[in-house]
């Protein structure tokens, strides 16, 4: 039963981040609140208005027809534009910036409620418009029902306004950073909270059983309380060997198990895995790392040509690769009399940091004031106080020596190459 609730609202969770997803049930709420008043006007509610609180009440049909035929047609220009300024937005930011941001930018919750006020109020001013009598006197005029689709009209127009302010602000390159970083931020916080600090030693999992892959695509999240669930209830040890956000292929390996189990078991341990052919941030924190290095890579190109833009995105880099290095890079967890269950991996800091500078060492090695921008990032993390491994500070420096390597190739100013070197020499 748990299991059930859980994939539920992971499903609800993947559909929530679809543009469709609000205007589709507002739009039935519309709908349906359209048949509601239509029910309650059968029953006389304009009437008794009529008599008791007029002014409630819009009681002549040949208004009523004019004023909901004007919002039907006012309200398909609004919607037009509003869809047209979406697209705009998301052509700009895959062009200019990334086509990773994308998902991001659609799933913004308050742009999908705003569209789907505009088509709930749509429907129903379609609907309220159809139920009026052609020769119908005030009594049978659903006059209340004109009224509150005037209110509709007006939170629309509210609504519209609205709509422009926050356009006009998610197109901003800044703002984008800005979401991009306090989501990966949110979750690296979460995942360093959870983890299990134990020292406990997991046993060898070379001679373990391969659960491989019946689906393809990334695996979007892993449900490792379910897999947890399963290890205790059939004292079974797990270890997961993709790290998530990673592609995965049909056949490949997924998971090792301790000893072998039931096909049922096997069943209820795929449906953890949960695959997507999109990325979202909420689910893999690592996908921030790409974009941020992506836009300052996008912002270095000869067409756009803006350090500023890679010099932020660079800020926001290193003060995530600064709670980066308080995340273990393998998670145990453990059963209450502290043994352990399962083994789950992550991409590892040295992977990490080597694929981001990867792509700004070949972009951007040509530009001191990058190149000094992604040393001060280098020094910081190499001072840091939690890098304590000795590892990972010899990761550190092997990507400081890169990029001076690089960059003493690229620069070919003799003053910022001294400057470079003496930097260099202080690390």
């Amino acid at each position: 039963m748990k299991n059930l609730v859980t994939k539920s609202l992971k499903y609800i969770y993947k559909l929530e981040s679809k543009i469709a997803f609000y205007p589709t049930i507002l739009s039935l709420g519309g709908m349906f609140f359209a048949f509601l008043m239509i029910f309650l006007e059968s029953k006389g509610i304009s009437g008794y208005l009529i008599e008791h609180m007029p002014l409630l009440v819009v009681n002549d049909g040949e208004t009523a027809r004019s004023l909901l035929t004007t919002f039907i047609a006012g309200l398909i220009s609004i919607m037009v534009f509003s869809f047209s300024m979406v697209m705009i937005l998301l052509n700009q930011a895959s062009s200019n910036f990334s086509p990773r941001v994308l998902p991001g930018l659609i799933s913004n919750s308050r742009h999908q409620i705003i569209l789907g006020i505009y088509n709930a109020t749509l429907l129903y001013c379609i609907f309220t418009l159809v139920s009026i009598e052609p020769d119908g006197n005030k009594y049978q005029l659903p006059g209340f029902s004109v009224l509150l689709g005037i209110v509709s009209m007006t939170l629309c127009l509210g609504a519209f306004i609205y709509f422009i302010h926050s356009i006009s602000q998610e197109i901003q390159i800044n703002n984008i950073m800005s979401r991009i970083f306090s989501t990966a931020n949110s979750r690296l916080k979460e995942l360093i909270d959870n983890q299990n600090t134990s020292d406990s030693d997991f046993p060898d999992t070379d001679e373990w059983n391969i659960l491989t892959s019946t689906n393809s695509g990334y695996i979007q999240d892993i449900s490792t309380d379910s897999i947890v669930m399963i290890a205790k209830e059939n004292n079974l040890q797990f270890e997961i060997v993709p790290s998530k956000g990673f592609y995965s292929l049909k056949n490949s390996p997924l998971l090792k198990y301790s000893k072998s189990c039931s096909d049922k078991i096997k069943e209820d341990l795929l449906s953890a895995f949960h695959y997507s052919k999109s990325e979202l941030i909420e689910d893999n924190y690592i996908l921030a790392f790409k974009q941020l290095a992506e836009i300052a890579v996008k912002a270095m190109s000869p067409g756009i040509n803006d350090p500023g833009t890679a010099i932020n995105a660079i800020d926001y880099l290193t003060e995530l690769f600064l709670l980066r290095i308080q995340k273990n890079d393998k998670i145990v967890v453990l059963n209450e009399e502290g043994k352990p269950l399962l083994l789950e991996s992550s991409i590892s800091f040295k992977q990490l940091i080597s694929n981001t500078l990867a792509a700004l060492r070949m972009y951007c090695k040509s530009d001191i004031l990058i190149v000094e921008k992604l040393m001060h990032m280098l020094s910081l993390l190499l001072s840091s106080d939690n890098i304590a491994m000795l590892t990972s500070k010899d990761v550190v420096k092997q990507e400081i020596e890169k990029l001076y390597e690089d960059a003493s190739k690229s620069i070919n100013n003799k003053t910022d190459l001294k400057e470079l070197e003496t930097y260099f020499n202080t690390l």
